[in-house]
């Protein structure tokens, strides 16, 4: 099989940079596969993808050497066999609450006697490569959602869950279980940042890769600093509006705010 990036990258002990996908087009998608990403995630759970329109859009991002992910609209093997089917590879999860949520999502993504997936690779095939049955189970990633209080309480039972990847914080949907209002940039809160640090730590003990969702150019970078290996910066509907407002601010001699 085509070897994963990702794979690639976190075995050199680099951090991945990722970039975000809502806007449902396929030309929109190849536009953002020219910023050198190190992959690119087809949002399925918030926005308006739907899945035949995601299948394009993972079709745009192979114009590129570039890492083609999506977020599953939930945790449900239908739909994320599907996505592998359709040659994603690597599935983020949103919600993993418990151990018995990471087992039926990891089951989702494994081929048996590791899970529970059917095979009919179809695209994954034509995108991946021969030997799917054998290597697909070693060359996909799958990235389970921290996002809840539930979560934070079972966090040792859903990282040693065989077959877990990474660990993919929501900070703004986590916030909002701490009783935090999401700041929507770095988190500075204090339970917020030490339930970051925590998700952070647990990681490394079980050899999970500890990911960010990032609000920020800035976020990015402190939390590779802190340590996560895979940062998602920003998304393409905010580059859309933030260089389309920034232009028309500055042909109307209004200034240009710089980012921070």
């Amino acid at each position: 099989m085509r070897p994963n990036n990702l794979r690639t990258i976190w075995n050199s002990g680099g951090a991945v940079i990722n970039g975000w996908l809502g806007i449902p087009s396929s030309i929109s998608a190849e536009n953002m596969a020219q910023c050198g990403w190190d992959s690119l995630t087809v949002d399925l759970q918030h926005g308006h993808i739907d899945y035949a329109t995601a299948v394009t859009m993972l079709q745009a991002i192979s114009t590129k050497p570039i890492t083609p992910l999506v977020r599953a609209p939930w945790n449900e093997p239908g739909i994320i066999m599907k996505l592998l089917d359709a040659g994603a590879y690597g599935v983020i999860c949103p919600m993993v609450n418990t151990r018995a949520d990471c087992e039926a999502f990891v089951g989702a993504c494994r081929y048996p006697p590791r899970g529970y997936r059917s095979y009919g690779p179809v695209r994954a095939s034509w995108y991946g490569g021969g030997n799917h049955l054998k290597e697909a189970d070693d060359t996909l990633v799958t990235l389970a959602m921290i996002e809840t209080k539930q979560a934070l309480d079972n966090l040792d039972a859903i990282l040693s869950v065989p077959g877990l990847d990474a660990a993919y914080i929501g900070p703004s949907d986590l916030s909002i279980s701490l009783g935090v209002d999401p700041a929507g940039g770095i988190p500075r809160d204090p339970i917020v940042l030490e339930a970051v640090k925590y998700v952070l730590e647990s990681a490394k003990k079980h050899n999970v890769i500890p990911c960010m969702h990032c609000g920020s150019t800035a976020m990015a970078r402190e939390m590779i600093a802190m340590g996560f290996r895979l940062v998602t910066v920003l998304y393409d509907n905010y580059f859309l509006y933030a260089a389309a407002s920034a232009a028309v601010r500055d042909v109307k001699g209004e200034g240009v705010k710089g980012e921070g």
